[in-house]
């Protein structure tokens, strides 16, 4: 073995120990790189749990062998090398039975004879397991000198221990994440404040108070961007387990097969890419708050596994038969009709009764008058000190016409328009002012299209006698179709003007006949 090729192998191991990688890729290199420096035909790496084996990388082996769990006491060759402390060849003509017969790569039959070697590895002078090398030949491994073996033994070594420590960093992270999120949550940053003073604000804030001191499942209902999700902070806050984690979950922000790792964790080989076991969100949520956010997107499949851990409060992390026991109160939140998609067959009847245990619905910004101007209130300030004014203010008009807005957005909406309006009436003004005014002409309100929306038509309100259900299902019928004649029918559009979801909107009109 020259010194050029010892460093043309090695070299690149001992980078690696400074990069991140996945454990199956640092270790199937650091396979490849002992089978070029040591010939030979298989080549394995062993973790030691109890008293088995679990093959962790391999090379030269038939795949089935990762799959494969070897009793120490059942194969001596094995109980051989982890009593020794150092690298052991045995001999040819060894009457032990070697473990990896007919496993060798390509060759079915059974290995007579072959040359076989290795060497237990040590972590924090603890048996952590084995490195193993096999040859068809059974005079391969003579010209070697087992100190070499040895050497690559605690590179092989480092390499396990850099791979553990770099998984108990990423598990501290994950653990000084959720001790932040305590730590803003105790601290109560102003951001999570529901401001109001309406009589349907007022009625929400009680309701808070009334379900939060009690353990019981809720389904925050609204519209988007009424603030449900602050509304579950809330809910948490006033609730016994105000000390623990709040953790959140969009659940249309994944695929569902991602959905169920999020929710539940997975152990490593679950899937491609699990290369660590991972707690999902509801073992990090134990003792606290689980909130899932578009609760409505769940499929069915999802669904009924999380029906299953709402009733027993036990889960199983995927890929795993291991059954974990979590204490979690469970808020959801969503802005679909959940009990329509139920009579649709769309959502789950049981899932869905276990989830409204007690029905919290938000109230749009256009329900409570002139909170619209509190909350403009905050959002001034946070812009204000945000471009460094003195003051940031609106003028009568600009209040007239934020209280008279339909607010199809909700209180999203008005976030965004406060900002954009600043930063533009800012940009207009030649010199930069210490108090800056924002008029009704800064914040561009589509007035005219929400009165033509908000106003019934006279034929609608000439109708509008008799039954109450029919005059209201007229009177819907005809709002909805003068407002597609005036977007020529285009569906989104005409969403966003009546302030609904798209597909919300499509199943109304289906549901009056307009489709």
């Amino acid at each position: 073995m020259t010194a050029k090729l010892l460093l043309t192998t090695l070299l690149p191991l001992v980078a690696d120990l400074s990069r991140e990688l996945p454990e199956s890729e640092r270790y199937r290199r650091l396979l490849e790189a002992m089978r070029a420096l040591l010939p030979c035909d298989a080549a394995a790496l062993l973790r030691l749990d109890g008293e088995w084996l679990v093959p962790l990388a391999v090379d030269g082996l038939s795949l089935d062998t990762l799959g494969r769990r070897f009793k120490v006491n059942e194969h001596p060759r094995f109980d051989v090398l982890l009593s020794s402390p150092g690298p052991t060849r045995f001999p040819s003509n060894c009457d032990l039975p070697d473990p990896y017969d007919g496993l060798v790569d390509g060759l079915a039959e059974h290995l007579e004879i072959h040359d076989c070697m290795g060497c237990p590895l040590f972590i924090d002078e603890k048996p952590w397991g084995l490195l193993t090398l096999d040859a068809l030949d059974p005079k391969r491994f003579e010209p070697i000198e087992l100190d070499a073996l040895q050497a690559f033994a605690s590179l092989a070594a480092a390499t396990v221990n850099v791979a553990q420590r770099i998984e108990r960093l990423a598990l501290r992270v994950e653990d000084e994440q959720l001790k932040a999120e305590l730590y803003r949550q105790a601290n109560g940053s102003p951001h999570k404040e529901l401001i109001g003073q309406s009589k349907a604000h007022k009625r929400l804030i009680d309701e808070i108070a009334l379900v939060g001191s009690s353990d019981l499942t809720v389904l925050i209902t609204g519209e988007t961007g009424v603030g449900k999700e602050l509304v579950a902070q809330a809910i948490h806050a006033a609730s016994p387990r105000a000390d623990k984690p709040m953790i959140s979950l969009n659940c249309a922000a994944l695929p569902d097969t991602l959905v169920e790792s999020e929710l539940f964790g997975h152990v490593r080989g679950a899937f491609t890419g699990a290369t660590n076991d991972r707690r999902g969100k509801f073992e990090l949520a134990n003792g606290g708050t689980l909130f899932l956010d578009e609760v409505g997107e769940l499929s069915l499949t999802v669904q009924a596994k999380l029906l299953r851990v709402l009733q027993s409060g036990q889960l199983q992390r995927l890929g795993s038969d291991q059954e974990h026991r979590v204490d979690v109160r469970l808020i959801a939140a969503t802005n679909r009709d959940l009990a329509e998609e139920v009579r649709s067959g769309r959502y789950r009847a049981d899932f869905y009764h276990r989830l409204s245990v007690y029905p919290l619905k938000v109230p749009a910004l256009r329900e409570r008058g002139r909170d619209v101007l509190l909350l403009s209130g905050f959002f001034l300030e946070q812009n204000r000190s945000r471009m460094g004014l003195g003051s940031l203010r609106l003028s009568p008009d600009a209040q007239a016409a934020l209280v008279h807005y339909d607010w199809p957005g909700n209180v999203r909406e008005l976030e965004h328009l406060i900002g954009r309006s600043a930063l533009k009436a800012l940009g207009n003004c030649p010199t930069r002012p210490r108090i800056l005014t924002l008029t009704a002409h800064d914040l561009d309100l589509p007035s005219t299209r929400v009165t033509e929306a908000a106003q019934p038509t006279p034929t609608a309100m000439a109708e509008t006698t008799g039954d109450l259900r029919q005059a209201t299902e007229h009177y819907q019928r005809n709002l909805i179709s003068a407002c597609l004649e005036r977007h020529q029918h285009n569906w989104a559009s005409a969403a966003r003007e009546l302030g609904l979801d798209r597909a919300n909107l499509g199943r109304l009109a289906k549901r009056l006949g307009l489709k």
